[in-house]
């Protein structure tokens, strides 16, 4: 008979690349973790892993197998949540990716204010710009800016109208005066952000539904969104970054709308998972509970954004 804590650690091998990180993520000695696999293998008489003193990676067998303890672990996982519904209190884990600036400043208090309310659910955040990969990765759900390039993976709106806003600190603007129009960007100090190995360079506006395109440049970019809205504020140039991530730091004064006549591109908030198994109670009372505190957070009375207006 398969075990399912055998199943678990092929699983997190597998999405580790590491026996010794799936046994401390596991919370097992690595020696349960190898007994685990040597009895998953006995009973299905094959050679799943190959391991050495420096590698290890899936057999074909075992890339075949995967596919299956994958399924069978979240169809057992479903099935809990299942049960769960039905009770009053939600319990649980969830393991959620999210992007460093808004992930720090706006949902890692938020989600504290999440568990107070569940004392039975149980949170473990991945905080990185960096895209999480959701089929290798030991996450369940991330939350990300655009929808997701892969059509396999479910995307659950957050806050479908969010956009960018260029922006800049006071200092800034009275050091280099304020842009008019896109295309004065191309000489300004731009702090640009990347993602992947893609520079976000090339930044799109709006007038009067017709589009256009300004190609940005500057001395600071950085993989990190939390970096470029610091170094923003620091007076160090300009950036255009999602609402959420700069509202409050506009709102106080700290950094001023720029171009506000044009419209900035779009970067809707989406919640991701890899299937519709993962849709679970619990998931989806924590999108509630985040989509309301994002509109309300959008829409805070007497906080609406500054107008830039034209110097």
């Amino acid at each position: 008979m398969v075990r399912l804590e055998d199943l678990q650690i092929l699983l997190h091998t597998a999405q580790l690349g590491s026996l010794s990180a799936a046994a401390r993520l596991l919370d097992i000695s690595p020696a349960v973790a190898s007994a685990g696999l040597k009895r998953l293998e006995a009973e299905l008489h094959v050679r799943l892993l190959v391991r050495s003193t420096r590698s290890l990676r899936l057999t074909a067998d075992g890339e075949r197998y995967l596919a299956h303890a994958r399924a069978a672990i979240e169809a057992l996982q479903a099935g809990e949540q299942a049960l769960a519904a039905g009770q009053q209190a939600l319990h649980g884990q969830l393991s959620l990716s999210m992007p460093s600036d808004i992930g720090r400043q706006l949902l890692r208090p938020w989600l504290d204010d999440f568990l107070a309310e569940h004392p039975a659910v149980r949170l473990q955040l991945h905080i990185s710009d960096r895209l999480a990969d959701l089929y290798r990765m030991p996450v369940d759900v991330a939350l990300r800016y655009g929808v997701p390039e892969d059509s396999s993976l479910v995307a659950l709106p957050l806050l479908a109208d969010n956009r960018r806003l260029l922006c800049a600190a006071p200092t800034y603007l009275q050091r280099h005066g304020w842009p008019q129009r896109p295309a004065d960007l191309a000489a300004h100090e731009c702090l640009r952000f990347v993602l992947g190995d893609a520079l976000h360079e090339r930044w799109r506006f709006a007038l009067h539904g017709e589009w256009s395109v300004v190609t940005v440049g500057g001395r600071r970019n950085s993989d990190d969104g939390e970096i470029v809205r610091h170094w923003a504020v620091a007076g160090e140039g300009i950036a255009y970054k999602s609402q959420l991530d700069v509202l409050d730091d506009v709102r106080a004064g700290r950094l001023q709308a720029l171009l506000t006549d044009y419209q900035a591109e779009p970067a809707p908030l989406y919640l991701v998972c890899p299937h519709r198994l993962m849709l679970s109670p619990l998931l989806m009372r924590l999108r509630e509970f985040l989509q309301q505190r994002l509109q309300q957070y959008v829409a805070a009375e007497g906080a609406s954004l500054p107008q830039a207006g034209l110097r």
